[in-house]
């Protein structure tokens, strides 16, 4: 009987420093030929819904073809920003060992689900080492549908699939830090660890409603534990920050 952990990605595995919103910018003035006033809101959200908001909010319908096009061009532009994502981003802590942690359970099938489109997702995994942790062919991502909550039964049957087993809520644990994360987990149906590791507080995240909430990775023994016993019961806080420096 393994658990299903799916991995929210920016500001909970990785952080790539504004630069998301610099690519959205420059794909859109190449498209449109139109300095973009505002990218929409990012966090916990899908590329879909992203960009579609984001060309609505300068008047312009955000046609099949025009999505289509976009996304592409988000593709080809993060791909050829590889290294300045490596060179500016960073790995967070403590998630590069909760994630080889996981991966050598034999009672854990490691992904992610991520509003990122699956080449974005793989892409900035890759640029830092991490998708070898993480089976991307199960994962569900933000050309998947235009919002999260669907994303998880998604990926539990494409897990299923794969692996031969059924993966409901009481063997689907979604990681994130938004409260947007918890809200996918919950009405999708898996339970959910919240990491305060982005810019939504510990209250935010216990006021969404998540299992356990983490102030961060740091402390890999208190992740895998939180990670794998997140049935316990709401909103418990959990402390694993990594000791002062002396």
């Amino acid at each position: 009987m393994r658990t299903l952990v799916l991995w929210d990605i920016d500001h909970t595995l990785i952080s790539v420093r504004g630069l998301s919103g610099e690519i959205y910018s420059t794909v859109f003035q190449q498209l449109t030929g139109r300095t973009a006033e505002r990218v929409a809101d990012m966090a916990g959200r899908t590329d879909r819904a992203i960009t579609s908001e984001t060309l609505r909010h300068h008047g312009i319908e955000p046609t099949d073809d025009l999505m289509l096009r976009f996304m592409d061009a988000l593709g080809n532009a993060y791909s050829e920003r590889r290294g300045e994502i490596k060179a500016r981003g960073r790995v967070l802590p403590g998630a590069q060992a909760v994630l080889e942690a996981l991966s050598t359970r034999a009672d854990v099938v490691q992904s992610v689900l991520t509003g990122n489109m699956k080449p974005i997702a793989v892409c900035k995994l890759s640029a830092f080492g991490l998708e070898g942790f993480v089976d991307v062919e199960v994962g569900a991502y933000g050309l998947d549908h235009a919002e999260r909550p669907p994303l998880v039964r998604l990926a539990q049957d494409r897990a299923g699939r794969k692996y031969g087993e059924t993966f409901d809520a009481s063997r689907t644990v979604l990681v994130g830090d938004t409260p947007h994360d918890v809200h996918a987990g919950h009405q999708g149906g898996a339970r959910v660890v919240a990491v305060a590791s982005g810019a939504s507080s510990e209250g935010d995240l216990r006021a969404a409603g998540a299992e356990v909430v983490l102030r961060s990775l740091a402390d890999t023994d208190a992740v895998v534990r939180a990670v794998l016993d997140a049935g316990q019961p709401r909103s418990r806080s959990t402390d694993v920050r990594a000791p002062e420096a002396s």
